[in-house]
């Protein structure tokens, strides 16, 4: 949850090596969502993972899902929901991954920006910090996040719009997907574009070319519902 604009004077200098960036499924029965029953209560409040889920799934009841990993988890145990979604970098951080029914493909969830990644933010004078960490810096990483914070920034996104992006590098070439959709799944708008350049021109580029087929309706439609 980093500003996609950082203050004057700070930056992220060095991001280390992701985690696995995609979305874990957990099911009370130990069920895989594609099998599960019309009418199935999910548990997430993430606007992403719920305008996907129902494009997807339409059948399936979303219902909102709020405290730390414990307190989801016990959630779904007391079968408040037949399944809840969380990050699964978070989950195997927590040392929970032996407990997820199934981890969602991107092509399924596409993940949030940066999901996953780290960033170490720094004072731009601070020279000496900066020289102890950058051993930790990943450049494929820092490519891949740098094209994915770039498309949300143009999109002037947040947490309470469904944005999602997700880039991968191959060797110098970066591959940026990204999504808007409707709260409700009824319109997905879904691009993949690619570079051999700049990564964020790349995420500036896609974000464009979303606003252009309908992106900007939606998300003013979402502003302004959030704003009633």
């Amino acid at each position: 949850d980093v500003p996609t604009e950082l203050p004057a004077g700070l930056d992220i200098v060095v991001t280390p090596k992701r985690e696995d960036p995609r979305d874990a499924f957990f099911s009370y029965q130990g069920i895989p969502i594609e099998k599960l029953p019309v009418g199935a209560v999910i548990g997430t409040s993430s606007l992403r993972r719920r305008s996907q889920l129902k494009y997807h799934y339409p059948d399936l009841k979303l219902k909102d899902l709020r405290g730390n990993v414990d307190t989801r988890l016990k959630k779904l145990s007391n079968h408040d929901y037949d399944g809840i979604i969380l990050a699964y970098a978070g989950v195997k951080r927590l040392g929970l991954d032996g407990q997820v029914t199934e981890v969602l493909p991107i092509e399924l969830s596409l993940p949030a920006i940066a999901q996953g990644a780290l960033g170490l933010e720094i004072r731009l004078d601070d020279q000496e910090t900066d020289e102890l960490i950058r051993f930790l810096h990943h450049q494929e990483t820092s490519l891949a996040v740098t094209a994915e914070r770039a498309f949300l920034r143009t999109l002037e996104g947040g947490c309470q719009v469904p944005i999602a992006a997700y880039a991968t590098v191959n060797g110098n070439t970066v591959t940026l997907t990204g999504l808007v959709a409707q709260v409700d799944g009824s319109t997905i708008i879904k691009e993949s574009m690619y570079t051999h350049g700049d990564p964020d021109q790349l995420g500036i580029e896609l974000a464009k070319n979303l606003l252009s087929q309908g992106a900007k309706e939606i998300l003013q439609e979402c502003y302004e519902q959030e704003n009633q």
